[in-house]
């Protein structure tokens, strides 16, 4: 029981569409209580059947324990937020309870916590306070989050003078370094800079070494991997799959359209004003046998079928591209008609555009494809995580033997040779 440090049970988060939380007085929250018993169920019915609330959270239990980092993934508005603001207490749950034992450390989002009035210095110990610490713990860290915040210069300045990049890592820095027995942490670091960003992750690893509890929600499939021992999957805000990290991932991406054929005229997850639209992607054999899984060195056809809201003007001529990622999100390589100059004109309305991509370069694993159309320099459509397909090793090289996927991400022909040196005396 001692070293359960977050429990969370049958928690859920009902919002009404449109509305804000207000901030609540006690007597507003006594009332609200009272009223609670007589009209929740109610109320939730009738929201739930005219379609005025939406559950954010839904029936999600899970535990912690001490010196565990556990990764929350899933697509957006998914929860992962919204679960992360009730552990913090800065939203209240509308059923079920979270447990938490122990001081929490959060960073949410760009400058929560933080006044903008006041200066970094002044807002180093107000968060600090906030979290319990007493001044003379502040004193000790001060000099030490303000070398790892990289703000030196400008530590008696007002943060409203800050940019969002600056108040990031004001915020984990204040979050990370006053010793937190829980830290949480959203997806906000993606705002800084890129040496910024590994340079957070390299504390969390550090912290998680010092046998401190992490909840870590992130996209970055690669952190999640090298972060975290366990996994929680949330989908429309209901946990779909928890468990080992590596089969979580996969799971995840392998439900963002895994199959023979990926239906895309549904998806609302989508860029671009629509002149053009895909309507679908399949993956064939050079055969033209469709299919899901392919060997390395085997010649891969990709076929995206589309449609066109309005003919296009004679001559017009359309970019499209594609882009592969591995399975935690890290993108491989492009193939566009404009670095192969095949770009061509007077598309017809309804079409397919085929991709061949010869003797495919790719080890074993799960790729995500992301798929892209402009017209006139005009980005038209734009999905991500359109499809995802997988690779199976073979004889790429024809010796029977292939490295492994851990050491080599592309298989690229090769040869050797030796030549003499004579040296001269």
């Amino acid at each position: 029981m001692n070293d359960i440090l977050i429990r969370v049970e049958h928690l859920g988060k009902l919002y009404r569409i449109g509305e804000r939380e207000p901030y609540k007085t006690l007597r507003d929250s006594l009332a609200r209580s009272f009223r609670k018993t007589f009209s929740r169920n109610r109320q939730r019915f009738r929201g739930s059947e005219n379609g005025q609330y939406i559950w954010a959270l839904k029936d999600v239990s899970f535990e912690v324990s001490r010196g565990e980092v556990v990764g929350i993934i899933g697509r957006n508005g998914a929860g992962k937020s919204t679960l992360l603001k009730v552990l913090s207490r800065i939203t209240q749950p509308t059923e079920g309870y979270a447990e938490i034992y122990g001081r929490v450390g959060s960073l949410l989002e760009v400058g929560t916590g933080f006044h903008t009035e006041l200066t970094g210095r002044e807002n180093i110990y107000l968060s600090a306070a906030i979290l319990g610490m007493r001044k003379r713990e502040i004193d000790r860290k001060f000099d030490e989050v303000v070398r790892f915040a990289e703000i030196g210069k400008f530590i008696d300045t007002p943060l409203k003078y800050y940019s969002s990049g600056m108040q990031v890592r004001l915020g984990f820095a204040v979050a990370a370094h006053l010793e937190p027995e829980i830290l949480l942490v959203d997806e906000v670091l993606a705002v800084g800079d890129t040496a910024f960003q590994k340079k957070c992750l390299g504390k969390i690893g550090e912290i998680t070494k010092e046998g401190r509890t992490v909840l870590f929600v992130s996209h970055n499939m690669a952190a999640i991997q090298n972060l975290c021992q366990r996994c929680i999957l949330l989908e429309s805000g209901r946990t779909a799959v928890e468990g080992d990290t590596s089969k979580v991932i996969a799971e995840y991406l392998g439900g963002n359209g895994k199959g023979v054929v990926s239906d895309l005229k549904s998806r609302k997850d989508r860029r671009g004003n629509g002149l053009i639209r895909f309507e679908s992607v399949s993956f064939h054999r050079e055969s033209g046998e469709t299919a899901c899984t392919f060997l390395s060195g085997e010649d891969l056809l990709i076929r995206l079928r589309y449609s066109m809201t309005q003919q296009l003007f004679s001559g017009t001529a359309v970019l499209v591209g594609l882009g592969v990622d591995d399975m935690f999100g890290d993108p491989l390589f492009q193939c566009t008609n404009e670095l192969t100059g095949e770009i061509q004109q007077d598309w017809p309305a309804n079409g397919e555009v085929i991709c061949r991509i010869p003797r495919m370069p790719l080890p074993r694993g799960s790729y995500t494809l992301n798929i892209f159309l402009s017209v006139g320099g005009v980005i038209a459509d734009w999905v991500t995580n359109a499809a995802t397909f997988e690779v199976e090793n073979a004889d790429y090289y024809g010796t029977g033997r292939n490295p492994q996927p851990s050491h080599s991400r592309f298989l690229v022909p090769h040869s050797w040779s030796i030549e003499r040196i004579v040296r001269s005396t």
